[in-house]
């Protein structure tokens, strides 16, 4: 239907929005209300990334931005919607969609745009190849993380393959790498958007079949750079934060991670230094391990215990799982007279 230029925002409902506004600023955001509402926001000049609206804790949508008014008619008449006024700071229009799964899925145009914020300097970097600091030290000061803009977020679905054909549909998204639990057992992808010669990140989206309920596994947010990241994760840390996994770097997307809780149990990670790809880069398979894996840092908290499973275990009682499922998908034979 369309090509979505990026992801735009995540929205939560709950209970209690001083306790959520204090995590968020000590995440990095700039947070204000609006509405009823409490509004993230980043330092690339959107109006917001994070939504919390009250309620019972929930995560309630992904939100995407389309290039324009448009394509948002497009998409609206494909799925027999309506387009809307958006009544959030930026304006603009938005069209509100359900996925597969339920989750609320919103796609935004036409938002005004404010000057991008000043983000912490990026200092030059000596190493072997090349010494461009000379006669200068470096300095930080304890502070929050910069969070510059969101990234990707990541949903646990019940059938992948259902969710991926709705929303590359939709929105046009391209497989940079497949999640093999087992050989022909696909379990998820990370996906990007399609800006043809333009780079882009690695993965926007991320759908994962994966056992357990269904939600928001994380939502991602790009910050200025590594020194920025760890003062961040010490800033956290001295804020007695929960933490969840890093400091790292992933295998997919080559990002340097680090992932919070926040006080109503929701996933955010900080990152940087991730992978770009043009349309042009074809998809990869990749098996589970990989996806578990790092390539340096912290392991993933399921083989950080004293007796951690296997990985290759892992696997395969992942891939019984996603064959089950797909055998109680199948259509039962009709008996014909």
């Amino acid at each position: 239907m369309i090509r979505i230029e990026d992801i735009a925002h995540v929205r939560f409902a709950a209970p209690d929005f001083s306790t959520m506004r204090a995590f968020l600023e000590d995440f990095g955001l700039s947070c204000s209300e609006w509405n009823g509402c409490l509004y993230g926001r980043a330092t690339d000049g959107r109006p917001f990334v994070h939504v919390t609206q009250p309620g019972p804790a929930k995560f309630l949508a992904v939100g995407f931005r389309a290039a324009s008014v448009d394509d948002l008619k497009a998409l609206a008449g494909h799925d027999g919607v309506s387009v809307e006024d958006a009544d959030e700071p930026g304006g603009g229009k938005i069209v509100r969609l359900t996925d597969p799964d339920g989750y609320g899925v919103e796609v935004v145009a036409g938002q005004k745009q404010a000057d991008t914020s000043a983000t912490s300097v990026d200092h030059a970097y000596n190493s072997i190849a090349a010494r461009p600091r000379l006669r200068a030290a470096v300095r930080l000061d304890p502070a929050p993380a910069h969070v510059h803009r969101i990234g990707h977020a990541v949903l646990k679905v019940s059938d992948f393959r259902r969710s991926e054909a709705w929303y590359k549909e939709r929105f046009g998204f391209l497989t940079s790498d497949e999640i093999e639990a087992a050989s022909d057992v696909p379990l998820g992808a990370f996906m990007r958007c399609d800006c043809g010669d333009r780079p882009t990140d690695h993965h926007t989206l991320f759908l994962a079949q994966l056992p357990g309920e269904l939600g928001l596994l994380h939502a991602a947010f790009e910050v200025a750079n590594l020194d920025d990241l760890m003062l961040g994760h010490q800033h956290l840390k001295a804020r007695k934060r929960q933490p969840a996994w890093g400091v790292g770097r992933h295998i997919m997307g080559s990002q340097i991670f680090d992932y919070w809780k926040d006080p109503f149990g929701n996933e955010l990670e900080h990152w940087t230094d991730g992978d770009l790809f043009t349309a042009a880069d074809p998809p990869n398979k990749m098996p589970m391990s990989a996806l578990l894996a790092v390539q340096w840092g912290a392991p993933h908290p399921m083989f950080a215990g004293k007796a951690p499973p296997p990985p290759a275990l892992v696997a395969f009682v992942t891939g019984l799982f996603l064959r089950f499922k797909r055998l109680l998908r199948r259509e039962p034979k009709r008996i014909t007279a």
